[in-house]
């Protein structure tokens, strides 16, 4: 099944792509469309666990096989696909021999039904499981190109080539920036597996699922390969500064950060005039964070005076925490500071958004690389009349705040007056 945190993780990723959707933006940052094919590697245990018959009265690999034939017919034509084993080699019990095992069964591209399932079929339950190393093969596999890229990692133990923790690999691989996810489907799996099969999905913001039935895998599998064929929003990576000068300037889209504990990260946006600025950031908790946390999203102006903010705030387990603000440009302003020229006539607006997060650790948990940051920009027409968009975020709801208010007071005089009346009525009878 799919974790609880990743479908909260899941709820967070279809907020922004709702964002982005609903508000239609050019290309980031000047930055190219991808037209590339997909890229997908299918990264399958081969170690000697999986000789253990307790999937549907089967082998884990026979129900991997067949779960696999059945993927390779239904892959879609323009998906570029591979396949890398891990532990399909080498049975003996030196460590070091054991720890490098792992290969590209197939290679990613253009896919030759036949050719794949045919490699797949002369696969035989071995050796060790050296889940770390094998991810590192399959990001080398990937790279190149314009391309969405995703690994589908099939499992049904921990890894066993300690200390290269793959969670660590995972972190590292999303830290390089190359939008690169990593799923992850555990066979039957034990406390342990789960755990470290979630963490690796988590880093990258991938899914973790367990697996019981050889139909739940090729289900499973076949719908994360249909997602990379056809992916919503491919995000654009950047790097904030530590402040508004010197900045990245960014225009609308998505964008993909990292930040440290307790970190201000700042970015640039124009605005024209007539425009307003929405913008939203998530941050993803991939670790074991202290309670009470909380994440700033402000826009100020180069000078630095704070024209407004969104903030949150949590104080127990959470897997992501967002906020957001609007800023409408006018279309005409007196204040050279908010972006007039010398004549009065209004100019494009440089604003700087600041990200912060008040986020700590326990002393175990290791800091680096920083947390999953994910900034949505938008820029649109702004409304008739700016004075109605109030701060922190509230646009219009001031009116309904207040009519809310209003309604709350009459419901309780009404409330008040009936319930005097009962109280008469009883002593009266």
């Amino acid at each position: 099944m799919i974790t609880r945190k990743w479908v909260a993780a899941g709820a967070c990723g279809l907020l922004a792509t709702l964002a982005v959707g609903l508000f239609p933006a050019s290309a980031a940052a000047g930055e190219p469309v991808g037209k590339d094919s997909p890229k997908v590697e299918l990264v399958l245990d081969v170690s000697g666990s999986m000789r253990a018959t307790d999937i549907d009265g089967t082998s884990r690999m026979a129900a991997a096989k067949q779960a696999f034939n059945e993927v390779l017919d239904a892959t879609p034509d323009e998906v570029q696909l591979g396949i890398r084993t891990l532990g399909a080699t080498y049975p003996g019990d030196d460590r070091q021999l054991g720890c490098k095992d792992t290969k590209q069964l197939y290679p990613v591209g253009k896919l030759n039904r036949t050719e794949a399932k045919t490699a797949v079929a002369t696969l035989a339950p071995t050796g060790w499981t050296p889940i770390g190393p094998a991810l590192l093969g399959a990001a080398e596999d990937l790279k190149g190109g314009n391309a969405t890229r995703r690994i589908v990692l099939i499992t049904d133990g921990e890894d066993t080539c300690a200390p290269l923790d793959p969670c660590e690999v995972a972190r590292d691989i999303a830290a390089q920036g190359i939008h690169l996810v990593i799923d992850t489907l555990g066979l039957v799996p034990d406390a342990k597996t789960r755990d470290q099969l979630v963490c690796i999905a988590e880093a990258t913001g991938g899914t973790y699922t367990s697996v019981q039935h050889t139909a739940d895998l090729s289900g499973r599998v076949k719908q994360l390969v249909d997602r990379a064929a056809a992916p919503v929003v491919t995000p654009v990576a950047t790097e904030g500064a530590k402040q508004c000068q010197g900045a990245p300037k960014l225009g609308a889209g998505l964008y993909t950060d990292r930040e440290a504990f307790g970190e201000h990260r700042w970015y640039q946006v124009e605005v024209k005039p007539g425009q307003e600025l929405r913008a939203s950031v998530s941050i993803g908790v991939d670790r074991a964070v202290n309670a009470d946390y909380g994440v700033l999203l402000r826009a100020t102006t180069v000078h630095g005076r704070e024209i407004v903010r969104g903030s949150e705030a949590g104080d127990g387990r959470t897997d992501a925490i967002s906020t957001g603000l609007r800023y409408p440009k006018a279309e005409s302003d007196g204040d050279e500071d908010e972006g007039t020229a010398g004549g009065g006539k209004p100019v494009a607006e440089t604003v700087c958004l600041q990200v912060s997060n008040s986020f700590s650790a326990p002393a175990s948990v290791k800091t680096t690389p920083g947390m999953p940051v994910e900034l949505t920009i938008d820029l649109v027409d702004g409304p008739d009349d700016t004075a109605d968009v109030a701060a922190f975020g509230l646009g219009r709801g001031w009116w309904l705040l207040g009519v809310l208010v209003l309604a709350g007071l009459l419901a309780g005089l009404v409330w008040g007056w009936l319930s005097r009346w009962r109280v008469s009525v009883w002593r009266t009878n």
